[in-house]
């Protein structure tokens, strides 16, 4: 077991989770090339790691986790928008997952085409001289959680970040920046739970595989580098969410997206021979 080889998986988790690039498509790339997983085991696997970067999110926002017991709006908000990623999100695992047992996986095109709709979201914000329709949280009814519960559930197929689908689908709404990406990141909290919880259930063969093949020391180490990391980086994040030049916070994870997509499709398609599904 290689000790940096699991430092570099933390760092994949923790930075990838909170960037619009899917952070189970990084993984799946990392455990592949570092450990060798198998196509579909890495992305089981991807689901699993996700409990650094739940322990990011819980620690950075350990106050708002506190504030649950008596702000009704922001519960309720966290409820429904978890109860309808369960929906939409369990059952497109499972689909997913026995497809990638059989299939070469498209993963890379999602990536782009989210990559050139925040690319669109932020040269709209550049050039809109039009103020956001809805504030933040306060200004938010149902239906708004509802949508983006099913844009979080969405981002369960492979190569659809879930922090890129929440936060650009807030912005579509009129969502303020700042308040988009907060809210996003507060959607991950159960929203990594049940999928850490679906990963144990629908796919405990590729589970054990990756554990088998990182080791439980490598495992440890990677979800502290992945926590540690993820700190860092929903700070920064988050303190460029609130500046004036959100737009080029936008385009910039765009055009991050839109390359890895494309490298992703090389990858994966272009190069099917190259990649063992099982």
């Amino acid at each position: 077991m290689n000790l940096l080889f699991a430092v570099l998986l933390g760092l994949v988790q923790g930075i990838s989770e909170w960037l619009p690039i899917s952070s189970k498509t990084q993984v799946l790339y990392a455990s592949y090339v570092l450990f060798g997983l198998p196509i579909a085991a890495g992305y089981a696997f991807g689901l699993f790691m996700e409990i650094g970067s739940l322990a990011s999110a819980t620690v950075y926002f350990r106050k708002d986790i506190i504030s649950l017991f008596h702000d009704r709006r922001l519960f309720t908000y966290l409820l429904v928008v978890t109860l309808f990623t369960a929906i939409v999100g369990a059952p497109l695992y499972y689909i997913t997952d026995k497809y990638l047992q059989g299939a070469s996986p498209f993963i890379g095109i999602p990536m782009i085409i989210l990559g050139l709709v925040l690319i669109g979201i932020g040269f709209y914000i550049r050039y809109s001289r039009s103020i956001p329709k809805i504030g933040g949280l306060n200004e938010m009814k149902l239906k708004n959680y509802i949508i983006v519960g099913i844009a979080q559930g969405i981002a369960a197929l492979p190569g659809v970040s879930r922090s890129g689908m929440t936060v650009s689908t807030m912005l579509v709404m009129g969502v303020k920046p700042d308040q988009a990406f907060r809210l996003s990141y507060l959607a991950y909290i159960p929203a990594s739970l049940g999928a850490f919880g679906v990963s144990l259930l629908f796919t405990p063969g590729e589970i054990n595989a990756g554990i088998q093949a990182v080791q439980p020391l490598g495992i440890a180490v990677s979800i502290i580098t992945a926590a540690l990391i993820g700190i860092v980086t929903i700070s920064y994040l988050l303190k460029f969410a609130k500046s004036s030049k959100i737009w080029k916070l936008d385009i910039v994870l765009g055009l991050i997206a839109l390359s890895i997509g494309i490298v992703a499709t090389v990858f994966f398609y272009l190069l099917p021979n190259s990649v063992s599904l099982s």
